[in-house]
């Protein structure tokens, strides 16, 4: 019988990763990782990224691939993770899936054909970036196409020029290349943790003090030595934008941590907002006894 595809999704914070190993025990599962950034090698701290040692003998998959200099697409994740999956269920175990990136998630579970793409506009387009800024762009993505506009936070440069890359080339909005709410797979269940706004914000909180004392500063010195400032895509990790802003003396340590905690805050209420949006997403309340058993019924349903 081919394994079922499992999703762990959420908030940052809500306890996915708990749940993930719970899950991947029973059912003798491997997880495959879907969070943008722990793709990176020695981005440990400020991803929070699982330790070897804590992943309770359980094989992890699409962790630490990518030096900080080298950019991550969509695309190429989705691949990775597709091949991953693939090999997984060949050998009778089954993928679970964790992290918190929605978009990743969703291009690996979901029908999602990628627009071709086009170096020269591309290149015209950054040029555009680096001259007018990200917001210019983004008023202008608004003008041709508000949904992706809504969909994209003005800062995110690189979104901004890949969405004006596709309308001009599709002759179509963004948004219509984005997923739909069609699984590859019908074998494919997404369990979603619940957890209210007040201890989210307390658990976020916590866990950047822990980041900053358990020596993200000193990481994100040892990254910039290999490259970090120069990365197009890992160097707007939340927390690592905030400390290579500190150590450029823009702000203080003390402002660092605190735009670290908004910004992760504000982060997972996107996140938030992407998964309740899914009508397929089976959700558990991160504080239930039962949580372990409701996420393995709703897996059962799938394949019963």
């Amino acid at each position: 019988m081919t394994s079922p595809i499992v999703a762990l999704v959420g908030a940052t914070a809500s306890g996915k990763t708990g749940l993930s190993l719970e899950v991947a025990e029973r059912l003798g599962g491997e997880v495959v990782n879907t969070d943008a950034m722990q793709v990176y090698r020695g981005m440990d701290v400020g991803t929070a990224k699982l330790p070897a040692t804590e992943r309770r003998g359980i094989p992890h998959h699409l962790l630490d691939l990518l030096e900080v200099t080298e950019p991550a697409t969509v695309a190429l994740f989705q691949e990775w993770a597709r091949e991953a999956i693939a090999d997984i269920r060949g050998r009778g175990a089954v993928p679970v899936l964790v992290g918190g990136s929605a978009l990743y998630t969703r291009a690996i579970v979901d029908r999602f054909e990628f627009p071709g793409t086009d170096e020269s506009l591309r290149r015209e387009l950054e040029v555009e970036l680096e001259r007018l800024g990200s917001t210019a762009l983004h008023a202008r993505l608004a003008g041709v196409d508000p949904d992706a506009a809504a969909r994209i936070e003005p800062d995110n440069g690189r979104r901004v020029v890949r969405a004006l890359e596709v309308v001009a080339l599709t002759g179509r909005p963004f948004s219509a290349s984005l997923p739909r709410l069609e699984y590859v797979d019908p074998l494919t269940v997404q369990v979603g943790v619940d957890i209210d706004r007040p201890t989210l914000d307390e658990r976020i909180g916590r866990r950047v003090d822990e980041m900053f004392a358990g020596g993200l500063v000193e990481e994100v010195e040892a990254l910039l030595a290999r490259g970090l400032a120069e990365g197009r895509t890992a160097n707007r990790a939340i927390g690592y934008r905030e400390v290579m802003g500190h150590l450029a003396g823009d702000r203080t340590l003390a402002e660092a941590i605190e735009q670290t905690k908004t910004a992760t805050r504000r982060f997972a209420r996107r996140q938030d907002s992407w998964f309740r949006k899914d009508p397929r997403v089976v959700w558990v309340a991160h504080d239930d006894p039962d949580r372990l058993g409701q996420a393995l019924r709703a897996i059962e349903g799938v394949t019963a």
